[in-house]
């Protein structure tokens, strides 16, 4: 199985969302700029994640996006399939008509893999994301302040 850009920016756009939630609406052009993500891409993924309630637009001048919901309620599960990205390792589909329109002998292998897949993803919250960001982001500046108050370099893990 292969998350393909699609699922990756989809996931990463809505992080970055979710780490302003509360701070009002925020733009496409704000998460482009700030992820490197291309402005037409990010509206059509926002198209999708509006249809599925996952964020909400607000229009006019201080417009932009919202999350629609709790971020502990959004899985990345809900994010990748909004956005129509395929959790599957199978070559079939899920259809059984892989090897001259038979299960071919790793269909269970790979359909296995797929609920594993899916089963974690569904498991990981947009919170648990957001958190994880935020605390990096504090030992990095715990850090530079560190670095400012010695004037020592502290090594930084990733």
């Amino acid at each position: 199985m292969r998350l393909t850009t699609k699922g990756r920016f989809a996931v990463t756009a809505m992080i970055d969302l979710a780490m302003r939630d509360g701070s009002g609406p925020v733009t496409l052009a704000e998460i482009s700029a700030r992820q490197k993500i291309s402005l037409s891409y990010l509206e059509q993924l926002f198209g999708k994640l509006r249809r599925h309630e996952l964020v909400e637009s607000v229009r006019g001048p201080g417009g932009g996006y919202c999350l629609a919901r709790d971020m502990s309620e959004v899985s990345v599960a809900d994010i990748i399939l909004a956005v129509d990205e395929p959790i599957d390792a199978t070559q079939c589909g899920g259809k059984e008509n892989c090897h001259d329109d038979q299960k071919c002998l790793t269909h269970d292998l790979w359909a296995t893999l797929n609920e594993r897949i899916f089963d974690y993803l569904e498991s990981v919250s947009l919170r648990q994301l957001v958190d994880n960001q935020k605390a990096k982001e504090a030992g990095v500046a715990q850090v530079h302040d560190m670095r400012e108050a010695t004037g020592k370099r502290v090594p930084v893990s990733a």
